[in-house]
């Protein structure tokens, strides 16, 4: 007799199961060791309730991410077969090969829906947003380390610039390439890392792109001629730019909106606070007897750990990716091989997977004025983050005199204002979620509130450090604590821009996010190299420190009405996206009502 998946739940709910049916699917019960702890949390069918608010939501987004990925409607068209139509797995009936054996095609699964796996409720063990709370501390933990490490890499090369010069005799703004292509690397892997991860998972990308990262860092570190370094910068880049694009994915795969806000303010400050440790630690080693190829090697040893730690710790979070796990498990534990999740329905094709996947994080950034913009503002601060890393020094180098490691001190300043940003983020979210009860739907606007706030304070920190900064007889610690409103603006604006985008974008978290850091990576892989040139000191600058920060902080207060605009006006704009929710889902007396 044939066994269906709702047969194996209810046997699975039994004290006593047979040995002659248990022996012989032992080992594969033991291939999947998260499923052998989620079996004793599922529900039997009779108590699954199929109208949950939770179970619809995450239905509707199951389905939307199938249909706009490539798992949409295909309409097979004749064409001449070559030897990538053999390959592909969308082919006309016409171009399908011989079953073999002398029989024919056996007829399709009868009602197909009923073999399709899903999570047993809204309480799956199985899902991320439902693991206990220390695995998802420890996972955020590993993630956060290992964002922190890509961006540390990203500019603890800026120290080592004069040294990079001298030692292969080339101009310091060559040598400054290095960063601006790492940064621009950033740029161009969010195109490829995102959709992989929304078609093949979370955990795979993020463990090809640390070990890649780390393998670059040691090819740097060894480079013999400037070409080597620029380029092996350049894909170190690349693959850093895996856990930046997708780790906010993943956090929306493991927390609610009502902890997401907190899990993004501390990967956000891992992305802030890397490019400020970096300089620190770079001068000191390049300094030293060391010297500037030890700032590759340690970094390279740094992410050499962290990807050990996600081997250790990091599993998979997507979905549907689960279901996959899920599925391929119960077809050994049944012996029923029609069971499969809708994942695995999708019909794979280069045309599609470019047109759907490769090229969305584009398509959303210009066709979605909420991305358009809040990717603007955001790569515009980002930008400002790395330009800093050269006008800090010719802030406490040039015009002071300081020397190597000492001059990149004052970053502290920024990490502290960073600090207590995240915090006041933190202090947000009982509002946020309250507000969120109160009007029984997600309401993505809310997290605005502290992008606003800090958009007034981040023109205040580049008015303050620039002309702070221009006279060497004010005291040091003037311009250093104009880094605290620097970094407050700075993490607020980023991080609760993100948080934005992952809640008005949730199917597509990933994607969003990716076209964010698409824009703000190229604005950042530009601004340092005219930053030497845009802050050089009176009397050989045209503008000085005072009026080049002043430019800045002009264009910074042109941008403040952009989060304004959104708070007001989000909504609507969002029920205009065909990428964004076009409804509300509203909770009432434990029913879902769609509200227009």
């Amino acid at each position: 007799m044939a066994t269906y998946p709702h047969d194996v739940e209810k046997s699975e709910s039994l004290p006593n199961v047979p040995s002659s049916s248990t022996s012989t699917v032992s080992s594969d019960a033991d291939s999947v060791s998260g499923l052998s702890v989620s079996r004793q949390h599922t529900l039997s069918p009779q108590n699954y309730n199929a109208h949950d608010p939770t179970v619809l939501d995450r239905q509707r987004t199951a389905a939307t991410v199938y249909e706009q990925t490539v798992g949409g409607k295909f309409h097979p068209r004749p064409r001449t077969p070559s030897v990538f139509s053999r390959i592909t797995s969308r082919l006309t009936p016409e171009e399908w090969p011989e079953f073999g054996g002398g029989k024919a095609y056996p007829p399709p699964l009868p009602e197909r829906d009923i073999y399709v796996v899903d999570f047993a409720g809204p309480n799956d063990a199985m899902h991320g947003q439902n693991w206990p709370l220390r695995k998802k501390l420890i996972t955020a933990a590993v993630l956060g380390y290992t964002t922190f490490v890509c961006a540390w890499g990203s500019s603890i090369y800026s120290s080592a610039t004069f040294a990079v010069s001298e030692h292969f005799g080339i101009p310091s703004e060559v040598a400054l390439l290095g960063m601006s292509l790492f940064v621009l690397g950033f740029a161009t892997g969010p195109l490829i890392w995102a959709p992989f991860s929304e078609l093949k998972g979370r955990r795979i990308p993020l463990l090809i792109g640390i070990f890649g990262f780390s393998i670059f860092q040691i090819a740097v570190a060894v480079a013999k001629d400037v070409q080597t370094v620029l380029i092996c910068r350049f894909f170190g880049g690349v693959f850093a730019s895996c856990p930046i694009a997708v780790v906010g994915a993943v956090f929306a795969d493991m927390f609610g909106v009502e902890t997401r806000g907190t899990a993004v303010a501390v990967f956000s400050m891992m992305v802030f606070s890397g490019p400020l440790f970096g300089p620190i630690a770079g001068g000191f080693i390049v300094k030293s007897h060391l010297g500037w190829r030890w700032t590759e090697y340690i970094t390279a040893i740094m992410g050499f750990f962290a990807l050990g730690l996600n081997l250790l710790f990091l599993e998979e979070t997507y979905p549907p990716v689960i279901l996959i796990k899920k599925a391929e498990h119960l077809r050994r534990l049944t012996k029923n091989w029609g069971i499969h999740a809708k994942q695995e329905e999708i019909a794979i094709d280069l045309q599609t997977l470019l047109s759907k996947n490769f090229g969305r994080p584009i398509r959303l950034l210009f066709t979605e004025p909420i991305i358009l913009l809040i990717s603007i503002y955001t790569a515009f601060v980002y930008a400002i983050l790395y330009l800093f890393l050269v006008s800090y020094p010719i802030v406490f180098a040039e015009v002071r005199g300081w020397s190597p490691g000492v001059d990149a001190l004052p970053y502290i300043g920024m990490i502290t204002g960073e600090i207590l940003g995240g915090a006041l983020v933190i202090a947000f979210q009982p509002w946020t979620n309250r507000r969120m009860m109160a009007a029984g739907h997600v309401r993505p606007e809310d997290r605005l509130v502290p992008c606003i706030i800090g958009s007034i304070f981040f023109p205040i920190g580049l008015f303050w450090f620039s002309w702070a900064g221009a006279d060497p007889s004010i005291h040091w610690i003037v311009p250093s604590l104009a880094g605290v409103p620097l970094g407050l603006g700075l993490i607020t604006i980023f991080l609760q821009s993100l948080n934005y985008l992952i809640d008005a974008y949730l199917d597509f978290a990933a994607s969003a996010i990716a076209a964010n850091t698409v824009l703000r990576s190229a604005f950042a892989a530009g601004f340092p190299l005219f930053g030497a040139f845009l802050f050089e000191p009176k009397p050989h600058g045209k503008l000085g420190v005072g009026w080049a920060g002043s430019l800045l902080g002009f264009i910074a207060i042109a941008m403040v009405p952009i989060p304004l605009f959104f708070f007001l006006k989000g909504e609507a704009i969002r029920k205009r996206s065909k990428w964004a929710p076009d409804h509300k889902v509203a909770i009432r007396q434990g029913e879902i009502v769609e509200e227009d």
